[in-house]
């Protein structure tokens, strides 16, 4: 759920009131001119384009294999070796890698197969038909700006409403999703490499717009990063706010709520652990869907390509990996002392209550204009401007005073705070309870170099300016 400096220090001016009412027009303007995104400024956007050799393309795109690889390792790991890594690390050198996804990987039944497609369908209705406001993203390279329907809130509300009344009259198992999580994670992974290779076939045949594709030049490159940056069914099924946003998001906290019931089943009561841990990943999750029209502004909507990275990230490596400390937890019962789950909670509470503080910040100076109080002074900030591929001139403010004074990426650190509480609530030494926690720290750390080197890019001067204003990334004095 991380935002970017440039969703959240700098945001267009393009995405005010103003612009609400006239961006339809603006955009058919874009289109009827066909500009193209191959453009020497469209390098400010999405992922690397042509001029990749099939090594560097080979080596780019070896998480298609890797990554499926250890989400079956980790859940072997769990539901065979007490969640230990080492004890698998050890058993696959002793009995063959292979040898162990053979007999402990997960297994595709009928169950898990129609529990995916109803899940996916669900999803897609309540996207598709239930009411919310309009938004609208950034200028895409070619110069469109996209809306989107917001009813991210609503949809999670329905959904875990419609779990809890099927639970209560006895349609299905509230423990469902651990009691079945082999298929399920079977299943998962399916629905993550059909839709990468949808989206790389309807890149070709059906593109939404195909002024803003990318090819590489290398099709196993493609099919992991993507060519379309925002493919779209019709007029208004967004692919990637809908992949993003729905089947992993959503199935979070319900992957949470279905472990514990799974654990209340087993022993009769709820460890202290798995409810804390449920309460900081539900103020997560929601946090999200309440402030959903600010993720148009990040880098998976404004400028990541859909391709498998995402498709398959959202549909199986998020409700898998990001949901291990509901999953062990749910299998092997335990809390520390309350003193320690106390600690540990509060210091998660702060750290979602920088990362709300920080938004706010943005959110406040973007709504205004600049023309608000930020700690009681008014907004400092720094006027940039960029071009579209078309030519025409835009301008975004780069807050500098109050959370990003001090931090250029100070969202992050209220997110490895939340991050690492949720695991450490958990109580365990056991690695893969960590792996959450981790991830995130390389995906921060990652994502905030491709962020600022595609700031100083876009914006020049301005972004120079702006990192000797404020020249720490993460912690004052340390980086």
């Amino acid at each position: 759920m991380a935002q970017d400096a440039e969703g959240h220090a700098a945001f267009s001016l393009a995405t005010t009131a103003s612009t609400l009412a006239k961006h339809r027009d603006d955009t058919a303007a874009h289109r009827r001119a066909g500009f193209s995104a191959l453009s020497s400024n469209g390098d400010i956007w999405g992922r690397a384009g042509i001029g990749r050799s099939w090594l560097q393309s080979l080596v780019a795109a070896s998480p298609v294999v890797l990554a499926p690889l250890a989400s079956v390792s980790i859940f072997i790991t769990l539901a065979r070796f007490d969640g230990s890594l080492s004890e698998f690390a050890a058993a696959a050198a002793r009995e063959g890698f292979w040898n162990l996804l053979a007999l402990y990987g997960p297994k595709l039944t009928y169950k898990g197969l129609v529990a995916m497609v109803y899940w996916v369908g669900l999803q897609a209705v309540l996207y598709k038909y239930l009411p919310g406001e309009t938004a609208v993203g950034q200028y895409t390279p070619a110069g469109y700006l996209l809306s989107y329907r917001i009813n991210g809130l609503q949809a999670w509300i329905i959904t875990h409403l419609l779990y809890a009344g099927l639970s209560f009259f006895g349609i299905i198992d509230p423990g469902f999703i651990p009691r079945n999580w082999s298929s399920l994670v079977a299943a998962m992974n399916l629905a993550g490499f059909v839709v990468s290779g949808l989206a790389l076939v309807k890149a070709y045949v059906m593109p939404t717009h195909p002024e803003d594709r990318k090819f590489s030049g290398s099709s196993l490159y493609d099919f992991y990063m993507g060519i379309e940056l925002n493919p779209r069914l019709g007029n208004g099924f967004d692919l990637k706010l809908f992949t993003n946003g729905r089947p992993g998001m959503m199935a979070w906290t319900l992957v949470d709520l279905s472990n514990m019931a799974y654990q209340y089943q087993k022993q009769g009561y709820i460890e202290p652990s798995l409810i804390l841990m449920t309460i900081l990943q539900t103020i997560y999750v929601l946090d999200f869907f309440v402030n959903e029209s600010w993720y148009l502004r990040t880098i998976d909507i404004a400028h990541d390509h859909y391709g498998f990275y995402l498709a398959w990230g959202c549909f199986c490596f998020l409700p898998t990996t990001y949901t291990i400390q509901g999953q062990y937890m749910g299998l092997y019962p335990t809390s520390a002392n309350s003193l320690y789950l106390g600690l540990v909670f509060a210091v998660g509470l702060a750290g979602y209550a920088l990362f709300r503080s920080v938004n706010y910040q943005k959110d406040a100076v973007r709504m205004s204009g600049g023309k608000c109080l930020i700690w009681g002074k008014p907004a400092e900030y720094i006027v940039a401007t960029y071009k579209t591929s078309d030519g025409k001139e835009h301008s975004s403010l780069l807050l500098c005073s109050g959370w990003w004074g001090f931090s250029r990426h100070a969202n992050y650190v209220g997110d490895l705070f939340l991050s690492y509480s949720m695991c450490a609530l958990v109580g365990s030494t056991n690695v893969v309870v960590w792996l959450y926690a981790f991830w995130m720290t390389v995906l921060l750390v990652h994502r905030c170099k491709r962020d600022e080197k595609r700031c100083s890019t876009k914006y020049g001067a301005a972004w120079g300016e702006y990192c000797k204003r404020v020249p720490w990334r993460f912690i004052p004095g340390i980086w």
